[in-house]
């Protein structure tokens, strides 16, 4: 039995969305083949996760959303975010797709630095994005969501640091969502040689949200020597079905990629986080956290794959699931043949609060050579009797005695995490989902 795959779009409007939007012919025509594709490529599999059901085409089109480009005309919960205008350093925000404000330093700018949104991207820089868009990292033919992700995007960001540049200050880029807009948003960044680069993103929900879907690519490319620092904390309302895949490929030696992933949805999620080491002795760091809740159900999978010598991926992730809510952690090493003197490790751990809450941790190591070393761990339990009693026992309460572990079993994560904005934003949403 063959089902009928309909989505909210047709060629025609594609055609009409990209000339409007006056996008060079091979991104016109990338729009075009990757619909055809879509309909008739399967969804991913994620492990243990069935998400045949999930609500990736329910969206509508329209943005609704118009930009003045004006700091003043910035929501309150987007301008909590990034802080007074008088403080404001290259950031970028959209809504909907559509970029309300735009800043960059003016010396920045004069080094060759590109932080742009697509758009504008495309038509100053195509070549770059041409080199790099949906090349290497991510394919639009790996599943359904991918090809519809490239036929239907229509936000996002461009990153470009040229060679022996160090960006200082952090790039941020806040994304917000409201409505039942489907929002298809693409961010790009390209660490040259000897060069590094922070950049924190934000999603977020404004106002109401009704049958609405996200779908997120990220692609980051890091050569010979840099370092990229990606901190992201993703925080949609319950009303919006996900599917965020972040990709890096670290072709460089001794290049360094170190990924800070606080993913709080309070909506089905599906997210991948793949890094490929490719170069000689170079690096993967990912930590995330997650908490969730309600009825929502979660799909995160980590894979760190090693091809060049010398290389070393970690991986940490915690969890808390309450209420009814489900998630699955998958972590995945993979060593291939001839990545000698390689280290993988990594860590899965989940913290039920309720009978009814479920989490599953599986570690994975997938050893193709024979000079390396690689480890994991993976725990799943509820909160130690013992541990509520000891500071019940002190004059806490119940609430909170509970807030007090489950932030203790965060920690070793959250303090870990490379970038300090990220984990002040990753505090005040664990404070307000867990209570």
């Amino acid at each position: 039995m063959t089902t009928e795959i309909t989505f909210p779009v047709n060629q025609q409007d594609l055609a009409s969305f990209s000339k409007d939007q006056q996008e060079p012919k091979w991104f016109a025509d990338l729009r075009l083949s990757s619909l055809e594709k879509a309909l008739t490529l399967n969804l991913p599999k994620p492990e243990k996760t069935n998400i045949t059901k999930w609500s990736f085409t329910d969206f509508d089109t329209d943005p609704k959303t118009s930009a003045t480009g004006n700091f003043a005309d910035l929501s309150d919960s987007v301008k909590t975010l990034v802080g007074e205008e008088t403080n404001v350093q290259n950031l970028i925000t959209q809504k909907n797709g559509v970029t309300t404000f735009s800043a960059l330093n003016a010396d920045l700018d004069s080094k060759g630095v590109i932080f742009t949104d697509l758009k504008t991207a495309l038509s100053k820089h195509e070549d770059l994005v041409k080199k790099y868009y949906m090349q290497d990292a991510v394919s639009a033919d790996e599943h359904r969501l991918t090809a519809l992700h490239a036929a239907l995007v229509n936000g996002g960001t461009f990153i470009y640091v040229p060679k022996n540049v160090e960006v200082t200050l952090p790039l941020q880029a806040v994304y917000s969502h409201e409505g039942s807009f489907g929002l298809f948003n693409h961010v790009v960044i390209v660490a040259e040689e000897n060069s590094s680069v922070t950049y924190v993103e934000n999603y977020l929900s404004e106002g109401t949200s009704a049958g609405a879907s996200v779908n997120i690519i990220a692609e980051v490319y890091v050569e010979n020597g840099a370092t990229v620092r990606y901190g992201a904390v993703d925080n949609l309302s319950d009303a919006v079905t996900t599917y965020v895949n972040r990709r890096g490929q670290v072709n460089g030696r001794d290049a360094k990629i170190y990924w800070a992933l606080g993913q709080m949805n309070d909506g089905n999620t599906v997210s991948e986080n793949s890094t490929y080491l490719m170069g000689e002795g170079s690096q993967a760091d990912t930590k995330t956290v997650s908490i969730g809740r309600g009825k929502q159900s979660q799909n995160f999978t980590t894979n760190v794959v090693h091809f060049g010598k010398n290389t070393d991926g970690q991986i940490l992730k915690h969890g808390v699931m309450k209420d009814a809510a489900t998630a699955i952690f998958n972590g995945v090493s993979k060593i291939e043949h001839g990545a000698t003197k390689s280290n993988s490790e990594q860590t899965e751990r989940v913290l039920m609060l309720s009978e009814k809450a479920r989490g599953d941790a599986n570690p994975i190591l997938l050893i193709d050579e024979d000079d390396v070393t690689a480890g994991h761990a993976a725990s799943v339990g509820k909160i130690d009797p013992m541990q509520m009693f000891y500071l019940m026992s002190r004059g806490l309460s119940k609430r909170e005695s509970e807030r007090l572990i489950i932030h203790g079993f965060l920690a070793p994560v959250v303090n870990a995490l490379p970038i300090d904005s990220v984990k002040e934003q990753l505090y005040d949403v664990i404070e307000r989902k867990v209570y």
